[in-house]
């Protein structure tokens, strides 16, 4: 036995094998360490980082974004951790948003490849709605937090998957079908 290793501490304040402990009613339940979900957004943050993101093809960054978002889930899946994962879930595809925005760079690319997705989807915004987005002088990150945006980069337009490209991961629909 360790003595530097081993103490007594209330389970709340515990940390065995990357899961702490919570008390729901009358029992007590798992959920990943916060150093463990800090973690897991550092490596996303370094997967989706602006410049390397928006340099590799999209099936490279979908494929090691996937593989990571998979096997920590597949990890912590006993832990209760649904407001986690939403709260992830939203924060990741922002990230990818931005990518992929930077990727199609110009405003008349960003314009054709939105008003591609709204035509083949039948989201029904209108030509000037995407022109204003297409045409914004804000930041890549802020130009890609737009209602517009969002709803036409949504979960279920980034997880289609094409030929040579996988469908991005919904990290909170994947924890429910894996608990």
């Amino acid at each position: 036995m360790n003595a530097t290793k081993t103490k007594v501490v209330r389970p709340t304040k515990s940390n065995f094998l990357g899961f702490t402990f919570w008390k729901s009613g009358e029992h007590w339940q798992a959920k990943p360490a916060n150093d463990r979900k800090a973690r897991l957004y550092d490596k996303i943050r370094l997967l989706l980082n602006r410049r390397r993101a928006a340099s590799l093809p999209l099936a490279v960054t979908f494929t090691k974004v996937n593989q990571v978002v998979r096997g920590w889930i597949n990890y912590f899946r006993i832990g209760s951790m649904n407001t986690f994962m939403k709260k992830f879930s939203q924060w990741m595809r922002h990230k990818v948003r931005v990518a992929i925005v930077k990727q199609w760079k110009m405003p008349k690319r960003i314009y054709t490849n939105l008003m591609r997705i709204n035509k083949k989807f039948r989201y029904n915004f209108s030509d000037e709605d995407i022109h204003k987005v297409a045409n914004s002088r804000l930041g890549w990150y802020k130009r890609s937090r737009g209602n517009v945006k969002n709803y036409l980069l949504n979960p279920k337009v980034l997880g289609i998957k094409k030929a040579d490209r996988p469908g991005l991961v919904d990290p909170l629909e994947y924890y429910l079908l894996r608990k």
